[in-house]
């Protein structure tokens, strides 16, 4: 489908392409280096509503651009709650393949309070195969479920922490990767959040789960395990997916309340570098309306907290 704007600063096609049924959608016609009109914005966020996430190719963003258009849908956060930013810019996060692979499937930050509303990454290295980011639509993994199994997800609690449950033990690790999880669990983290999470702007109900989930609310860790390998398996079908394989002078801006991440480690050691920015985002909310809280803990360094359903800031 092709919707042709009129923005305060230029009369914009917006070309928007789907990628998969169920999650994606590219969009052309667009110089992410200008500032974008408040029409344009607003149609970006019904787009990514939708679609959950969007991929712009060709685009021409050093980390102050991407910065920048990241901007216009709300309050940056810094890089991270513990990893260091690159340096000269506080608020974009190196995902460095030398510096460590995310091949968990996740959704960013959600060991504090408000996890970021939004997240941008762009592409910096691309290996020459391999290193695709895979994405996945949480709202569809809600509605996937048996109608018993989504009531009992509906009451569940689930406490995420940046401790969590690693593959590889710490005594396996050599020296640089014992220094890499020292300083990402520098500060610990716990919050409890939903299982099944309302988006603000949506209504829709998704699973709010992903590697950072440890353990249910008022369950041990075994069973809680199961009840989390469960419910995620729902996330990762295949249909649910997009697998999005990298090109130069792309950006993909995703959804972070709704869905899951990861990246996968495919491509033989090879140099893979993104470049991710994201906005701060809100307090999750419940079915009920009860917000998720903090058990420890403080974030504030990290992010501001965004007001439900923040509106899109225009260029």
């Amino acid at each position: 489908m092709t919707v042709t704007l009129s923005a305060p600063s230029t009369s914009t096609a917006l070309d928007i392409q789907k990628v998969t049924a169920r999650i994606g959608a590219q969009i052309s016609g667009l110089d992410l280096s200008q500032p974008l009109g408040a029409d344009t914005v607003a149609a970006i966020r019904a787009a990514l509503n939708e679609q959950k996430a969007l991929v712009f190719t060709g685009v021409d963003l050093d980390d102050e651009g991407q910065q920048r258009f990241a901007r216009q849908f709300g309050e940056l956060t810094t890089a991270h709650p513990t990893v260091p930013a690159v340096e000269g810019a506080p608020n974009v996060l190196p995902v460095d393949s030398e510096k460590g692979v995310a091949n968990h499937w996740h959704t960013d930050v959600t060991f504090v309070l408000n996890p970021p509303q939004v997240s941008t990454l762009r592409s910096i290295v691309v290996p020459p195969y391999g290193g695709e980011t895979l994405i996945a639509n949480a709202a569809a993994a809600y509605r996937d479920l048996p109608e018993p199994l989504r009531h009992f997800a509906d009451t569940l609690w689930a406490v995420h922490t940046n401790d969590y449950d690693y593959a590889v033990p710490q005594e396996s690790l050599d020296e640089e990767a014992r220094q890499r999880r020292e300083v990402f669990t520098s500060i610990k983290y716990q919050t409890a959040h939903p299982v099944v999470r309302v988006h603000p702007l949506t209504g829709e109900r998704g699973l709010f789960i992903g590697g950072f989930a440890q353990r249910i609310v008022g369950l041990s860790v075994g069973e809680s395990r199961k009840i989390l390998d469960l419910l995620q398996s729902y996330v990762t079908r295949p249909e649910n997916i997009l697998r999005w394989r990298w090109s130069p002078n792309q950006l993909v801006l995703f959804d972070n309340r709704i869905t899951q991440h990861y990246a996968v480690d495919n491509y033989d050691g090879l140099p893979r570098r993104l470049n991710r920015v994201t906005v701060a985002g809100d307090i999750p909310v419940g079915i009920e309306g009860k917000p998720s809280y903090s058990i420890k803990g403080d974030a504030s360094h990290y992010s501001s907290v965004a007001e439900l359903g923040a509106t899109p800031v225009a260029g």
